[in-house]
């Protein structure tokens, strides 16, 4: 059972940057996509950005830009790198893997809070 934990979430002013980290507790061996959704209170969960193990990106449209992806195969990890934060930015984001194995599967963290202040 892979666990993810995140990191990186809080506080931020309009127009400031934050980094989140998401750790797997264990190396991936198979084919997988690794990445980030978010959610309002009240809203679903939308995708914000994945990237698979060949370093293929996936964006929501409207954050590409101002919102990178990126992998450490080596460190089982993946981050999110968030600029120009808006306060429609604030969501709780959670990690996702998802492996492309016979029996795909796929696995979250418990999130963390971003808070962007207008």
């Amino acid at each position: 059972q892979v666990q993810l934990v995140e990191s990186g979430g809080g506080l931020v002013q309009a127009g400031g940057s934050l980094r989140l980290s998401c750790l797997a507790s264990e190396k991936i061996s198979s084919k997988n996509v690794m990445g980030w959704y978010r959610q309002t209170p009240g809203g679903q969960r939308e995708k914000v950005a994945l990237m698979d193990s060949d370093e293929r990106t996936d964006y929501e449209d409207s954050l590409r830009g101002r919102f990178i992806i990126s992998r450490d195969i080596a460190k089982n990890t993946v981050y999110l790198q968030m600029n120009s934060l808006q306060p429609e930015d604030t969501a709780v984001y959670y990690c996702n893997l998802y492996t492309m194995t016979n029996s795909p599967r796929a696995y979250w963290g418990q999130g963390t809070r971003v808070t962007v202040a207008s």
